[in-house]
Formats: structure tokens, C-alpha cells, sequence
């Protein structure tokens, strides 16, 4: 038996899409032993330099100060955290997923001279806007920066 012709081939287009974003779906949502969904996301970053500072921008849209790490260690500062997926809706209920949930982690290289003592961090509306002064002494050890 031939198969049908269907008469709107977009439609049908469409519909294969919707089948196979749900299979994509339902094998992250079942991923593994936990419910969250399986997947490695990194959080954009802008930065940039000022003659005093160098300055980091990230966005972390949905994530509180807890959240969200940052250290300096040596010549670098990490950023890491995670932002936990939604256990408020049942899984069956969902249509589509595009946000990416998991746990992350950045490294920038920075300059020696950061002045670690008056690193400041702020995180406004999903935003982390971290400011590292420059100084002429070099640091060593590692710090914790906490999130104004």
C-alpha cells in the first residue's frame, strides 16, 4: 500500500519537528537518576578593560547570589554554580524546553596585577557584573569574592 500524500508538505514538516523535539525532551527529562535535565550549559560573559579595572559581565538569568561562586586563584578567576531545573511543573506538562539547566564553570585568565582586595561583585537582575581593580603588586594565594 503506497502512503499518502498529504497536501500541505509544511504542515507535515511541522509536525516531524514537534515529534522529534519531544523525543529530545523526554530523553533529557529522563536522563540519568536525578530530575533535572542532563546537560552542560556556560553562561555568557562580556570583558573589558578601563585604565583602573577589568571588568566581567555575565548573565545568570534565574540564579541567586548562593547560587553563584567566585574565586580568584592565581592568574585566574572561576565562575561557577548551577541553576537547578524547575521541579514546580510536572514533566508531562511541558511543551518545550530551551533553557539550559546544570551545573557551570568559567575561567578567565587575568593580568597579574589585580588588586584582590577590592574585587567587587554584584549581581542585579540576573546579571553578575564583577569589577577587578588594577594594582602594581602582584597577589598570590587564592581568595573567595563575595556577591554584593
Amino acid at each position: 500500500m503506497k502512503p499518502m500524500k498529504s497536501d500541505d508538505p509544511l504542515r507535515d514538516l511541522f509536525e516531524l519537528q514537534e515529534k522529534m523535539h519531544r523525543l529530545l525532551v523526554d530523553a533529557f527529562l529522563h536522563a540519568g537518576d536525578t530530575d533535572e535535565v542532563a546537560g552542560v550549559w556556560s553562561p555568557p560573559m562580556d570583558v573589558y578593560e578601563t585604565n583602573d579595572a577589568i571588568v566581567l559581565i555575565a548573565e545568570l538569568p534565574g540564579l541567586a547570589r548562593d547560587d553563584v561562586e567566585i574565586r580568584i586563584d592565581q592568574n585566574s578567576l572561576v565562575l561557577q554554580g548551577e541553576r537547578k531545573f524547575s521541579k514546580d511543573v510536572k514533566e508531562e506538562n511541558y511543551h518545550r524546553i530551551e533553557r539550559h539547566f546544570g551545573a557551570f564553570s568559567r575561567t578567565l585568565a587575568l593580568p597579574p596585577a589585580v588588586d584582590t582586595e577590592a574585587v567587587k561583585a554584584e549581581l542585579r537582575n540576573g546579571v553578575l557584573e564583577i569589577t577587578l581593580p588594577k594594582t602594581n603588586q602582584l597577589r598570590e594565594g587564592a581568595i573567595d569574592v563575595p556577591i554584593g
